[in-house]
């Protein structure tokens, strides 16, 4: 009976947070407590799927990690993190036919800023040169070299904002079952594109970004390609292959894998300009919103909590009130020492606090409030998409003037309305309503708001790529530099005999 090793490690990181995350931020399932994410949408829980459906086919669960988008891994984190995940595999090679590993591809940690790379050394070291590893990957990934080198197939998410978690994870189970099955020789090539992208033409469904995911998803749909896509990396993890990249997998025909990922490349480079954010400066935003019959969304992409921002910035919340904004807000904000205060005088109670730069006081001066306490709760709440867990810890609903405020003890993804939802609190009660993510489903927000603002204001996750201060990732890089020429060099990765 073929034997499946299954595992996981997903986080992704800002370079630009000064916090940096640790072992508790994982939520760690060893062995069968892997199995809790059957019916998910991640892709573990649509890798599961289908190698259930599979006769003769068992799995074996080694190790699970997963951990909100956060600042580097500390060192002390790392090593904890990925002791137990080599011991755990080393406990469960023994007689596999394949192993699926789940990943986001943006991880970095102190002293080790290529963790999935390593970790994939270490499962291939444990497993030997034959068993075939298929690895599935968060398009913001940054797939390096070393990655690249210890595995023999991958499938790459092609949606944002992200839905196809678990489509992603079937993807990969069923191209390692076709692995297992038919060892042939396979090709995996890349082209590396010198280019950081950002903003609204990154939307698959609308922009011209999702125009070159659809024909990454014709070529494999029509058998062109075992596996195709695009990855942009994630710009704010600050590591020495950060780049965009296409990558083509086809079973054995490399010379149509490099034609087809050159082409890629070159119409991604051609449209490199459009795929940058578009920011609208915070005054001029609240003076139109003053205006509007609402309601509107301010997008503060950058404290993105999903993208590995501290959560901490009041920068539009001090801006709203210095403004004389008097319309109804709604926000949300990380601030573990506000909310410990609002839980110790209890609801009701009017505490005078400071609101943010809690994490990073450089960008956000803490601000001074005195707000009313109207209600209390543990901070536990489910994403709508991928229906897990969030823990955000003691968290507490805060009211000044025509402002509330959600306040978290802890930094979680914030790119849907799980935890507005979660203290009784509807954003379509409010005239103006503050996004910590660069992008949200477009029912969540956008279908229904008067306009969404995407606000340039500092943090570890702004779109201005520019101006965060890169000093680890390869040079030169559009848009950190100008006048870059591009020439599309494929890279052909074959691990199993000899590619055509």
């Amino acid at each position: 009976m073929p034997r499946i090793l299954l595992v996981e490690c997903m986080q992704e990181i800002s370079s630009f947070n000064p916090l940096q995350s640790g072992y508790d931020h994982f939520a760690v399932q060893p062995g069968e407590a892997l199995y809790r994410q059957a019916g998910l949408n991640t892709a573990m829980g649509g890798a599961l799927e289908v190698f259930r459906g599979a006769p003769g086919v068992e799995t074996v669960p080694a190790y699970g990690a997963r951990a909100g988008s956060a600042g580097l891994l500390s060192r002390a984190g790392w090593a904890r993190l990925s002791g137990e995940l080599v011991q755990a595999v080393a406990a469960n090679v023994a007689g596999v036919s394949g192993i699926y590993v789940s990943m986001h591809g943006a991880m970095g940690a102190d002293g080790e800023l290529d963790p999935e790379g390593f970790l994939l050394s270490e499962i291939r070291r444990l497993a030997g040169p034959d068993v075939p590893i298929v690895v599935s990957l968060d398009l913001h990934g940054i797939l390096t070299d070393r990655m690249l080198r210890q595995v023999d197939g991958l499938a790459l998410y092609h949606t944002y904002p992200h839905v196809d978690f678990a489509d992603t994870g079937a993807r990969a189970a069923r191209l390692l079952l076709r692995l297992m099955a038919r060892p042939a020789p396979a090709a995996i090539v890349r082209v590396v594109i010198p280019a950081l992208v950002r903003g609204d033409e990154l939307i698959t469904k609308s922009g011209c970004y999702g125009d070159l995911i659809r024909e990454c998803q014709r070529l494999e749909r029509d058998g062109t390609a075992l596996a195709a896509g695009i990855m942009i990396g994630n710009p704010f993890t600050d590591v020495p292959e950060l780049c965009s990249q296409v990558i083509v997998m086809t079973d054995g025909d490399v010379a149509r894998a490099q034609q087809e990922a050159t082409r890629l490349a070159e119409e991604f480079w051609a449209q490199r300009f459009r795929m940058q954010g578009k920011l609208i400066p915070i005054g001029r935003a609240i003076a139109q919103a003053k205006t509007m019959a609402g309601p509107v969304l301010f997008t503060d992409a950058a404290d993105a909590t999903s993208s590995g921002a501290s959560g901490d910035s009041n920068l539009i919340l001090h801006a709203l009130r210095e403004a004389g904004y008097d319309k109804r807000a709604l926000a949300q904000i990380v601030d573990p020492g506000a909310a410990r205060a609002a839980h110790a005088a209890g609801v009701g109670a009017t505490i005078d606090v400071t609101l943010g730069g809690c994490h990073d006081k450089a960008r956000f001066p803490p601000m001074p409030v005195r707000a009313q306490v109207r209600l209390l709760s543990d901070g536990r709440a489910r994403l709508e998409t991928m229906r897990s867990g969030l823990e955000a810890g003691p968290t507490a609903v805060l009211t000044y003037d025509n402002t509330t405020v959600v306040v978290l003890s802890r930094s979680v993804s914030l790119f849907d309305r799980a935890m507005y939802y979660s203290v009784g609190l509807n954003p379509r009660d409010f005239d103006l309503i503050v996004v910590k993510s660069p992008h949200t489903e477009h029912h969540m927000y956008d279908e229904w708001v008067e306009k969404n603002f995407n606000i340039d204001v500092p943090g570890a996750t702004s779109a201005n790529v520019k101006a965060l201060g890169h000093t680890i990732c390869a040079r030169p890089m559009y848009p950190l530099d100008e006048d870059i020429a591009f020439t599309p060099a494929p890279q052909v990765y074959a691990r199993r005999g000899t590619v055509p």
